[in-house]
């Protein structure tokens, strides 16, 4: 990243024991690279350890919440460095659970492929009614590597494989009646309402709400199910159907004679 540039994740609010961390690239519609997952990683874990903050908000740089990975540079990964690629983002998303403070999604615009599944990772989730919400990897040639378990726990195992072929697009309130997001807010409103939430959850004894968040989490079953999946996307990653969806997002290679 060039030393002028903005860092893939921001925190842009505080308030009374909350913070709210903003995706930050939209040139690529907020899309996770390696870079950003690290960044938000070592974010949350600074945010976890502040005695301060006691909640937080996870958004992103408008138009939408999140694409998903970021295939430009999965393209130009070997298989091996894919599956590792995205074996990281899995564990940022399951880590989101093993934090002793609550984080709350955001979503306007979008959430797609890796954003749907790291705002479902999240403990609650607020969208806009309207927001497009879809998970297109079995599309593309191979299985969504990490997060079904969130979405389980979520929606259950018939509704969870539905989604997670990803056949079409849903919006925020057809998700909410699903049970896969918890809050609907008007066009404009998700971050607003999440910062409410949030601070009504600050306001709560924090001893108590790292406990019972820990009495829910079950990261054994998370890792064990983002296991087998991220291995099946790297055999995913060797059919037709995959390759040629990589070939779409490859960079050309730059003739070094020139």
């Amino acid at each position: 990243m060039p030393d002028n540039a903005e860092p893939a994740v921001l925190r842009v609010a505080s308030g009374p024991g909350t913070a709210v961390l903003q995706l930050n690239r939209p040139a690529v519609r907020n899309a996770l690279n390696a870079a950003l997952v690290d960044r938000l990683a070592a974010v949350l874990a600074e945010l976890d350890d502040d005695p301060d903050v006691r909640a937080v908000v996870l958004t992103g740089s408008p138009p939408g919440f999140c694409a998903g990975s970021d295939l430009t540079e999965l393209a130009g990964l070997p298989v091996a460095e894919r599956t590792r690629h995205e074996a990281r983002a899995g564990y940022l998303a399951r880590r989101l659970q093993q934090l002793s403070i609550p984080v709350l999604a955001a979503v306007e615009g979008f959430a797609l492929g890796g954003g749907f599944l790291l705002a479902t990772s999240c403990d609650i989730v607020v969208s806009a009614g309207q927001a497009r919400w879809q998970l297109p990897e079995v599309g593309l040639g191979w299985v969504p590597p990490w997060g079904l378990q969130s979405l389980l726990a979520r929606v259950g195992p018939a509704t969870a494989r539905r989604l997670a072929w990803g056949e079409q697009a849903l919006s925020g309130q057809q998700l909410h009646r699903l049970g896969a997001v918890d809050e609907i807010s008007e066009p404009g409103g998700a971050l607003q309402r999440a910062v409410d939430l949030a601070a009504r959850l600050a306001a709560l004894p924090p001893h108590a709400v790292a406990s019972t968040k820990r009495a829910f989490a079950d990261a054994g079953s998370a890792e064990g199910l983002d296991a087998r999946t991220v291995e099946m996307f790297g055999l995913d990653c060797s059919s037709t159907t995959a390759q040629l969806s990589f070939a779409r997002f490859a960079r050309p290679l730059r003739d070094p004679a020139r």
